[in-house]
């Protein structure tokens, strides 16, 4: 086979592996991620008890923006523990924790229930914002939100992305964070 008509396949192999994976929800690009120092997107959706938060209530607060993917899933549990468990030092430093995916209210509702979670759980079931946040992972008939945490400064501009997340030690991580960036900006 000759130099150009391997160029030219793998060139299409290449562009067809893209297209599969954006078509099924597994490439993410950078560009679909809001960058650290824009403002970010905006949303209006209901808690666990039906109702309707906006990112801008918790301006002049840190806000812990974080998607997960299903409800009283062993990772997601993990997590939305975890956080729960360090809340008293995240409030300390002034942070709110809001949890979101494509659950319903009545879902996250028992799930916040049975693990008496104290931080609003939004439900975006029409997964809007997560797609505004670059976090939704769409199988065609599935869509569940990918794990990816914003930690969101109390202008309201994207001050760090967590596009990998280790659900045992995220929160203490956030903390951490926290901790820097609000020395930082003294």
């Amino acid at each position: 086979m000759n130099s150009l008509l391997r160029r030219t396949l793998r060139q299409v192999i290449g562009t067809l592996t893209g297209t599969l994976l954006s078509v099924f929800g597994m490439a993410a690009t950078a560009a679909d991620v809001p960058a650290v120092g824009t403002m970010a997107p905006e949303f209006n959706l209901p808690d666990q008890h039906g109702k309707q938060r906006q990112l801008t209530e918790w301006r002049g607060k840190w806000v812990v923006l974080y998607f997960y993917p299903k409800d009283d899933t062993p990772g997601c549990t993990e997590e939305a523990c975890t956080f729960r468990d360090d809340l008293e030092q995240l409030t300390a430093l002034d942070a709110q924790v809001v949890g979101i995916s494509v659950d319903t209210s009545e879902s996250h509702k028992a799930f916040a229930e049975k693990y008496k979670l104290p931080f609003p759980l939004l439900a975006d079931s029409k997964a809007d914002v997560a797609v505004r946040y670059g976090a939704l992972s769409n199988w065609l008939v599935i869509k569940l939100a990918k794990r990816y945490t914003f930690l969101i400064d109390p202008q309201g501009k994207v001050a760090k992305t967590y596009l990998s997340v280790d659900t045992s030690r995220h929160s203490v991580e956030i903390v951490k964070d926290l901790k820097q960036l609000r020395q930082s900006r003294r």
